[in-house]
């Protein structure tokens, strides 16, 4: 019987788990029971002292300046080689393309977990959004989070689509260094590196979300990380901070799912702060979900999937894409900046939906924030970049497409938060159809 097994390898990085059907025999065997979330005083105290002995921000930056060396070979790699390629695709290339061809590839359930993850990656650029009149105060970035059942296919969404896994023959359809894998790391050692991020936008995926929780007082902290506010984090040895996050997360964690709604099995009461900072994503082990995944394990074993060279293209368009955006020396001169512009259509389309969200909800307090609506507007906005070569316009306009999926977003995960007290359908159908 296998008890350890590989749960992720990469080109630099690998990850070994045991087996959670294994769990119940080791625990019998050693004669344990399993231990609560929460960290004992003394040892997450001894954990914080190793983290002190290393210096983990010097660390960092060399990290960082080597992530920025990886963009930058990989950007003029493709300016001097697949530029013309790359043109030629983005004026094919938008969110419905990306949609359909992950729906080729995984079904029309399990794709869209990929689709938000590297639709997150577009919105790392952080670009204005703009309306006619001139700024909104809004960019394109945000974090994602997929939690639900384990085993629906949340860390193959936000990271080996995002990395790559050479193993299963997955490209790497993420900006090139400008994803740190966060896996193992410990909250306090994320505080402390963070550091070495200020002023700089990159994406942090943690894979094991809970595992941060373990911890006392990392609801505060992290909280304020995805506001992009200034971190001050204070031990009884150590002052770290105060400096300015702003980068962004990439997450998954397990919750109890119920048949209607959720149970988060973080013990931390305020953790619903750190949620209603994401878009957040449910994921149910349904029938439709359960065989869409043993299908696409089953072509990933095969080798029947094999999606190295269309991740490429994807990843070039990107990487194009980002680089004009954000004023990459290497594409400043060559290519003009476009903010992405929202119409006075784009919130009717989400004023008709929050409208008819709260004419179905049966209690008066509504248990989402105003945050899920501007999370929703900076996906639609984030997805609209996928077609920056399909106009001359000096501007991105709103893509049609991606303000569905966002109406859609923002529907059903304010079901999910009202604990499922209305169905999407019934919505959705009202908003886009009617």
């Amino acid at each position: 019987m296998n008890v350890i097994t590989s749960s992720y390898r990469g080109d630099k990085y690998q990850e070994w788990r045991i087996l959670e059907e294994s769990l119940p025999i080791i625990e019998l065997e050693l004669g344990i029971k399993r231990k609560p979330l929460e960290l004992p005083r003394e040892k997450a105290t001894l954990l914080e002292e190793r983290e002190k002995s290393v210096d983990y921000v010097r660390e960092e930056k060399s990290r960082a300046e080597k992530m920025e060396l990886e963009l930058t070979t990989y950007l003029a790699d493709l300016l001097k080689h697949r530029l013309d390629q790359a043109i030629r695709f983005g004026k094919e290339f938008n969110v419905g393309f990306l949609s359909n061809y992950l729906q080729e590839l995984f079904g029309p359930v399990l794709h869209f977990d990929s689709l938000l993850s590297i639709t997150q990656q577009y919105g790392l650029s952080n670009n204005e959004i703009v309306h006619e009149e001139g700024k909104t105060g809004k960019r394109t970035g945000w974090s994602l989070a997929l939690f639900g059942d384990p085993g629906t296919g949340k860390s193959f969404s936000t990271r080996d689509m995002i990395l790559g896994k050479p193993d299963a023959k997955v490209g790497a359809h993420g900006l090139p260094g400008r994803n740190r894998y966060c896996g193992g790391i410990t909250p306090a050692r994320f505080i402390r590196i963070g550091e070495a991020y200020a002023g700089k936008v990159f994406n942090f995926i943690v894979p094991e979300f809970n595992d941060f929780f373990r911890y006392k007082g990392m609801v505060e902290p992290l909280k304020i990380a995805m506001e992009q506010g200034e971190i001050k984090y204070e031990t009884h040895r150590e002052i770290i901070g105060p400096y300015r996050f702003t980068s962004f997360f990439s997450v998954n964690y397990n919750v109890s799912v119920h048949e209607r709604g959720y149970a988060v099995t973080i013990r931390d009461p305020n953790f619903n702060a750190i949620e209603d900072r994401m878009l957040c994503r449910l994921h149910r082990l349904t029938k439709e979900r359960f065989i869409e995944i043993t299908k696409s394990q089953m072509k990933l074993a095969l080798g029947s999937i094999d999606i190295e060279e269309s991740a490429r293209r994807i990843r070039d368009h990107l990487t194009l894409v980002y680089a004009i955006e954000t004023g990459h020396p290497l594409a400043k001169e060559r290519f003009r900046y476009k903010p992405v512009m929202i119409t006075p259509h784009v919130f009717d389309v989400i004023s008709k939906a929050r409208e008819s969200i709260l004419e179905r909800i049966p209690q008066k307090v509504v248990k989402f924030s105003a945050r899920l609506e501007d999370k929703a507007l900076r996906f639609a906005c984030a997805a609209s970049l996928m077609s920056y070569f399909g106009s001359d316009l000096d501007y991105v306009p709103v893509d049609e497409y991606a303000l569905r999926l966002a109406t859609q977003l923002y529907v059903e995960e304010a079901s999910v938060r009202s604990g499922e007290a209305f169905e999407p359908e019934e919505v959705l159908k009202k908003v886009l159809e009617g």
